[in-house]
């Protein structure tokens, strides 16, 4: 099959995916992740579009024999009635719309009871709206792949979520689990050498999920496998211990006044804050400091931003150089289809 890209950080681009790459990762699901067993079948609900990661989920949910519940549109009061209406046991959801399923007041009052495991990725997640997830909906479980290398590049499956103890594991919520069965994932320099644990560089992965190529796009193709490795595009580490932390995006680092900045580690304390339902950080041009950080918020419904105060609030967390020089408050941000923030769009509405 060919997919496209998400475009969220340029052109998409068509992946070429092949019959080994999605048994793969049909294989990696079914491995990691609890499903149904002597004879009960999965229900997967699935509301982000088919195109993307929603789609490639139900592979493994038709190789149990499973249903599959089609959401035409994403409506968050709706799909809080289709769980308990079809018994879903399985569903796939990114960070901003469940950062809207949190915000629902119907979520408190729904039988969820069904779920075995609600699927979380295409994007860094909120540690604080994690912990609220898990309290208030249920078994979570994460993901991280991309389209090159379908869903399935690190898991961190429901028990993974908390301790022995049945206590909220939050040590690990900032990571993006570990290397899935089938993958070897790595850590490399720019310069092609693996580095050591703790020290960030490109994510790069070998595996049978990773894709054939790029459509009609060879020097892609090649960029992208260069040193006999596939590249995320994805800055990020391995600790000790075998978890892979995410840290950014490659395109979406700032270099302000000389340091880089993650914009999603700004995201992350900005999410923090208890009137911010959604956010995305970018740089912007500025005389003064090369780049400057730039946050666009999303309040929930009834809450009032205050610029300053929010500014302040992030100084406290991560410091006075990461915290955003401009806050602009916006009634909704644009997404992507999949449910993805574009910054790219943002970046044109300011240039």
């Amino acid at each position: 099959m060919i997919v496209g890209t998400g475009g969220t950080t340029g052109k998409p681009k068509g992946v070429l995916l092949t019959g080994t790459n999605l048994e793969t990762m049909t294989a990696l699901t079914l491995m990691s992740y609890p499903f149904p067993t002597h004879g009960a079948r999965p229900v997967y609900l699935a509301l982000a579009p088919l195109t993307h990661a929603a789609g490639v989920l139900c592979f493994p949910v038709l190789a149990s024999g499973g249903e599959i519940v089609i959401m035409r549109s994403p409506d968050v009061g709706r799909f809080l009635e289709l769980v308990p209406a079809h018994g879903v046991t399985h569903t796939f959801l990114p960070p901003t719309l469940i950062y809207m399923v949190l915000a629902h007041p119907d979520l408190d009052t729904t039988d969820l009871s069904s779920l075995q495991c609600f699927w979380y990725g295409a994007a860094p997640m909120s540690p604080t709206r994690l912990v609220e997830a898990l309290e208030r909906i249920g078994p979570m479980a994460q993901l991280f792949g991309q389209t090159e290398a379908p869903m399935m590049i690190s898991v961190l499956p429901p028990d993974e979520h908390r301790r022995s103890d049945g206590s909220i594991a939050t040590e690990v919520l900032s990571s993006a689990g570990r290397p899935s069965p089938l993958v070897t994932v790595a850590v490399m320099a720019k310069d092609g050498t693996l580095l050591p644990s703790g020290e960030r560089g490109e994510i790069v992965v070998r595996s049978s999920l990773v894709m054939a190529g790029y459509y009609k796009n060879p020097e892609a193709t090649e960029e992208a496998s260069r040193f006999g490795w596939h590249h995320t595009g994805d800055i990020g580490y391995l600790d000790e211990s075998g978890l892979l932390f995410i840290v950014d995006r490659a395109k979406d680092m700032i270099i302000t006044g000389g340091f880089n900045v993650y914009s999603t580690e700004v995201e992350q304390a900005i999410l923090a804050h208890h009137a911010i339902q959604d956010c995305a950080v970018i740089g912007l041009p500025d005389e003064k400091w090369g780049e400057r950080v730039v946050a666009v918020v999303q309040p929930h419904s009834g809450e009032h931003v205050d610029p300053a105060e929010l500014t302040a609030f992030v100084k406290e967390r991560i410091g006075s150089v990461k915290a955003p020089k401009q806050v602009e408050v916006w009634p909704d941000l644009p997404r992507s289809k999949v449910g993805k923030v574009l910054k790219t769009d943002i970046k044109a509405r300011f240039t």
